[in-house]
């Protein structure tokens, strides 16, 4: 059977409540998980897209945050949606961060956002 996809993806944050609370009441995920594991404190958030096909683990370490270089996004993964530029004027009225608005390149639309820790990703609009 071939791999199909990918399911989860760590995201490393400082905070994980203020992460918890972007990704949940301003980009629209849900929780589905959050609960202490180990005997260290810490917990397991992990919390998911709409549409239920990405779920996010919200880890608290240093060690998961990818280094800052240049214009490029931190992250090692795109988002997509159906419409960049809908999208960037959504959640830019939510006061989301976009440190490159929305433009055409060679590969589609594209834009990036910064999240609550700093972290920035890649937005890019997934053809029909």
């Amino acid at each position: 059977m071939p791999i199909r996809g990918v399911s989860k993806v760590v995201v490393g944050v400082k905070d994980q409540e203020r992460a918890k609370k972007f990704w949940t009441e301003t980009v629209g995920f849900t929780v589905t998980t959050d609960v202490p594991y180990g005997d260290t404190g810490k917990r397991w958030v992990e919390v998911t897209s709409a549409d239920g096909g990405t779920a996010l683990i919200l880890s608290e370490d240093e060690e998961d945050q990818f280094p800052v270089r240049g214009d490029l996004p931190t992250s090692n993964f795109f988002f997509y949606t159906d419409d960049v530029q809908q999208t960037y004027r959504e959640l830019s009225a939510k006061g989301v961060d976009f440190p490159a608005e929305p433009a055409e390149q060679p590969w589609g639309w594209s834009s990036m956002f910064t999240d609550s820790e700093g972290n920035r990703f890649a937005l890019q609009q997934r053809e029909a």
